[in-house]
């Protein structure tokens, strides 16, 4: 109704801005039932409320993106004191606090890593695809996820200041910023409202005065200029359009932070693009095999069948590598055997079989010159390169890369 209006236009007034849109809107509401135009006065108050509706949706929008980073961060943590290990709420946690993050949990805050070894899945936080190798003195950021290994961290970051609250704050910043169009509508509204209230006075005023013209005629008229005058369409027209620009967006897969952000999109000259799941599949493939004695499909095969029940992102795609290649897995005894961040062996049944990192390599003998610089160059390409060892002996090297997508270049070029 008319009320919310009147209350906000009072409360903007006492604020020290008197002539708002919404002193102007109550004003020409309020005349025009006093004229007898109620439905004029219903018209305006619908109108308006629209308007706020839609703004209404397009922050809901907004928030709905804000409650997904909250639901990253852990609601509870384990916190370490005297020998025990207590259940704790995360917000609770201060800086210097040891905390307990098992296989699976999420990092409740940004910490340092004092004991342990594990890799964490920090894609929910750079969305990087590939799990980061953490040890002591690692650090890990909230929200991100454990994979392996028990670790054991000093939080460095309270709630209100980790990695997430303060994407949360800056997602917040960019949408308390109006579009420029919504902040030109309101400077707009600081000389048209009282421009407009004062043409309506004098037309009241001056005709009665100057020239004994009837006083209720022309209270009439400056009442009827005064609702003529309300910018109805302007005010509804930046929501609209920008509601409508989210609409449109989000069938399309696209996530606009808010009008401002959607009105900067026309005047765009550079764009830097996220390249984990956008300009890439957002998981890795294998790009190279390189074998000791040519035995490519062999060096596949039997890092593939260390890897066979792997939920690692670079072991399922050797798995599926191997997969693709129709070949045929050496028999496995037993589970495979992980130290995290390090290597997975298991036993095959000409022996035991790795697949590690380079440096878990060089832990289990001289690296041989012609596989080291094949190590170099494939990571001077970034690439991921895995060793496979059998019976602790380097057999090849496998590379992984998060490739391109196909149509990710005809995606930019369209956007051109």
């Amino acid at each position: 109704g008319l009320v919310p209006f009147i209350r906000r236009a009072v409360t903007s007034a006492l604020a020290g801005t008197p002539f708002s849109i919404e002193t102007l809107r109550s004003i020409a509401a309020v005349g025009a039932i006093l004229i007898g135009a109620a439905e004029e006065a219903a018209v305006v108050v619908f109108l308006f409320a629209v308007g706020e509706l839609l703004e209404t949706i397009a922050a809901g929008r907004a928030r709905a993106g804000i409650t997904a980073l909250i639901d990253l961060v852990p609601r509870v943590a384990l916190r370490e004191s005297g020998g025990a290990i207590d259940k704790v709420p995360a917000a609770e946690l201060q800086v210097g606090d040891i905390v307990v993050v098992r296989p699976g949990d999420r990092v409740p805050s940004d910490g340092v890593v004092i004991d342990g070894t594990s890799e964490v899945d920090e894609a929910p936080v750079t969305g990087e695809s590939v799990p980061v190798a953490k040890e002591a003195g690692a650090l890990v950021y909230a929200g991100s996820i454990n994979a392996h290994g028990e670790l054991r961290v000093r939080i460095s970051r309270t709630a209100a200041d980790n990695t997430i609250a303060r994407i949360i704050h800056m997602v917040e910043e960019a949408q308390a910023s109006k579009a420029p169009m919504a902040r030109f509508i309101d400077r707009f509204s600081t000389w048209y409202t009282p421009a407009a209230m004062a043409a309506a006075l004098l037309i009241v005023v001056v005709p009665p005065l100057a020239f004994g013209q009837d006083w209720t005629t022309w209270i009439y008229r400056g009442l009827a200029t005064l609702l003529i005058a309300c910018p109805c369409a302007l005010v509804i027209s930046t929501p609209a359009a920008i509601a409508s620009g989210l609409a449109a967006g989000a069938q399309r897969g696209l996530l606009v932070k808010g009008g401002a952000a959607l009105e900067t999109l026309g005047r765009v000259k550079t764009v830097a693009f996220d390249k984990t799941g956008t300009l890439t599949r957002g998981r890795p493939h294998v790009t190279d095999v390189v074998a000791m004695d040519g035995m490519e499909d062999e060096v596949l095969a039997k890092a593939a069948a260390v890897e066979r029940k792997s939920s690692h992102p670079l072991g399922v795609a050797i798995a599926h590598a191997a997969e693709a290649r129709g070949l045929s897995l050496p028999p496995s005894f037993g589970g495979g055997i992980a130290v995290p961040g390090k290597a997975v062996t298991t036993r095959l049944k000409d022996g035991f079989a790795s697949v590690g990192s380079p440096r878990f390599a060089a832990e289990q003998g001289e690296v041989p010159t012609d596989i080291a610089a094949h190590i170099s160059s494939l990571e001077d390409e970034g690439k991921t390169v895995v060793v496979v060892l059998h019976s602790k002996r380097i057999i090849g090297v496998i590379a992984l890369r998060d490739e391109p997508r196909e149509d990710a270049k005809a995606g930019i070029a369209q956007l051109r």
